[in-house]
């Protein structure tokens, strides 16, 4: 019986194809949820539309809610920005292979977190605002690049 390779980060073919599979099915769920936020919210607004609150206490739970909803929707957006670039490090032979020290990210940490970037030690630096490769994100969640212009779907409700 023929054994798998092992890649650079110490994972073999098979156990990054599990993770690909675990990529692919949690990127589904989220993509579910936030298709079913975005219809509530929808469904809640026009029917609102027809009979507005008269109380201002209504209109603030109204308001709140649908803060609540759209800062869901934000951190299920930038899960599915980590997840996608995880696949992609799939793609290009780089998956599980820590970005801040270049070492192998233990298996057991990809098993909980499969779109993981960093090993355990880069992850506490990165959390402390101690690793410089934290940029990455200040740029890209909400796709702005090189002068592109902010989807205004969700900067406004954020000030942005």
């Amino acid at each position: 019986m023929a054994r798998d390779k092992t890649n650079k980060s110490g994972l073999t073919s098979g156990q990054i194809r599990r993770f690909n599979a675990m990529l692919l099915a949690k990127r589904s769920e989220i993509l579910g949820n936030v298709i079913s936020m975005e219809d509530e919210t929808l469904r809640k607004s026009r029917t609102d539309l027809s009979n507005m609150p008269i109380h201002m206490a209504d209109a603030g739970t109204d308001n709140y809610e649908m803060e609540n909803i759209l800062g869901l929707m934000d951190s299920e957006r930038r899960l599915l920005l980590e997840i996608e670039d995880a696949l992609d490090r799939i793609e290009d032979g780089t998956y599980g292979i820590c970005e801040g020290g270049n070492e192998p990210i233990l298996a057991e940490r990809l098993e909980a977190i499969p779109w993981a970037r960093y090993c355990v030690a880069c992850a506490s630096l990165s959390e402390k605002g101690l690793l410089s490769a934290e940029v990455y994100f200040d740029e890209l969640d909400f796709g702005v690049q090189a002068g592109e212009e902010q989807d205004d779907d969700f900067g406004d409700s954020y000030g942005q």
